[in-house]
């Protein structure tokens, strides 16, 4: 890699008389250095404005556990982004912070190498990003939750236990938001008027039965419930197939944690709530289980995706997730391709135990439960022990998000790779 390229790429542009010098130190002797080829000019971009925050710059050398992270593996998680930023997308954070995205997404190109080394990558978020620490109005630090990728078990007809249909999104279904979105208004068009969508209940008795939306079927209506919060699953068919599902709507219901009404009934310590805790009392009474679910009126709908064994599921961005790289945050107020810092005490190996977590994250999805500047939700992989750990997740933490520091004229930007 040229030393010159590499200054370039970090975000630096001009004149550049020390360029060779640079190089010499980075190439090994006799290597040839390629031309020089200089980044559009840029503009430094104020301090970022976060709505229903506060942001506090910080030094990278005081952001706890920064060089001890795998820096470069957030560094292709963040190149996968770049593929997807687009023009609008986000929020109503600060404008200049997707146009210093773009910037930076220009630069990773600018580096001529799809996977750097960790000291590569620290160097590039470092000269291309400050540090902020997001501290909601009135409270301090920031909230972290975990999800994962259910694995359950299905068939594509009905019977042999498998009778608990999964549905693609009905055609009668309109959402005001688009019909991707996780909230806002959703109804059906009953001749000149509008009215709620079917809820839970509805849809459970049979309201959409007989339209051909069933996708496959399920023994377990509990794994369908999970599946809906999660809002992905791999259902391994009888022969052994995979089939990958994503959201697809919903039917326009706030969301009820049936967790919180679990507390509040009594029925589970609030210190001692999980996903685990909430299946368990689903399965040793069935009928209180099903009556708690539909509390929650809120229903999901499902589409197949063609994704491989190896990818994760589709966040929001349009892009398919990563274990441990990838967060969920308040689509209103973060711009996807942000990275976010993550400095938390999680019990990463068992409910009580407090382990260190200090990692470069990538926003890359939303959650209808994911609301506030500094909540996010981690997404850590598919599968049981993916599962148990996300369900134990629901602690404070430092959000430090990394603002990009430059933004170049839209008209002479390079594109994003």
């Amino acid at each position: 890699m040229a030393g010159a390229t590499l200054l370039l790429a970090l975000g630096l542009n001009g004149a550049m008389p020390h360029a060779g010098a640079a190089a010499s130190r980075l190439e090994p002797p006799g290597a040839a250095v390629p031309p020089l080829t200089l980044l559009p000019p840029l503009t430094l971009l104020p301090p970022p404005v976060l709505p229903g925050a506060d942001l506090a710059p910080l030094d990278f050398a005081t952001v706890p556990g920064w060089a001890d992270d795998d820096l470069a593996a957030a560094f292709l998680t963040f190149r996968d982004s770049c593929a997807a930023l687009r023009p609008g997308a986000g929020s109503n954070a600060s404008p200049g912070l997707r146009a210093g995205l773009r910037h930076a997404c220009a630069a990773a190109a600018a580096l001529g190498v799809a996977a750097p080394t960790g000291r590569v990558a620290r160097l590039f978020f470092e000269a291309n990003f400050q540090p902020y620490e997001v501290r909601p109005d009135g409270r301090q630090g920031g909230f972290f939750t975990g999800y994962y990728e259910p694995e359950v078990e299905g068939a594509l007809r009905p019977g042999a236990g498998f009778d608990v249909p999964v549905y693609a999104r009905p055609d009668d279904l309109v959402m005001a938001a688009g019909p991707t979105a996780n909230g806002g208004a959703a109804w059906r068009q009953d001749g000149a008027r509008r009215v709620p969508y079917y809820d839970r209940a509805e849809i459970e008795d049979g309201a959409l039965a007989g339209r051909g939306l069933e996708i496959v079927y399920l023994r377990d209506p509990i794994d369908l419930f999970f599946m809906q919060i999660q809002g992905s699953a791999r259902v391994r068919l009888p022969d052994g197939t995979v089939l990958r599902l994503n959201y697809d709507g919903y039917n326009g219901f706030p969301y009820t944690p049936v967790g919180r009404l679990l507390i509040a009934r009594g029925l589970v310590p609030k210190d001692e709530m999980s996903m685990d805790r909430i299946r368990a009392f689903m399965e040793q009474d069935p009928e209180a289980g099903r009556l708690l679910r539909r509390e929650n009126r809120a229903f999901v709908f499902f589409k197949a995706v063609p994704l491989s064994g190896a990818e994760g599921p589709l966040g929001a961005q349009g892009l398919p997730l990563t274990a441990g790289r990838s967060l969920a945050v308040d689509r209103r107020l973060h711009v996807y391709g942000t990275p976010v810092f993550v400095a938390a005490d999680l019990p990463l190996t068992g409910p009580g135990v407090l382990e260190p977590f200090r990692r470069l994250m990538i926003a890359q999805d939303t959650g209808s439960a994911i609301v506030g500047p500094a909540r996010a939700d981690l997404y850590l992989g598919a599968g049981p022990e993916a599962g148990a750990v996300a369900g134990r997740l629901r602690h404070p933490g430092r959000f430090i998000m990394l603002a990009p520091r430059f933004a170049t004229d839209d008209r002479q930007e390079p594109k994003a790779p």
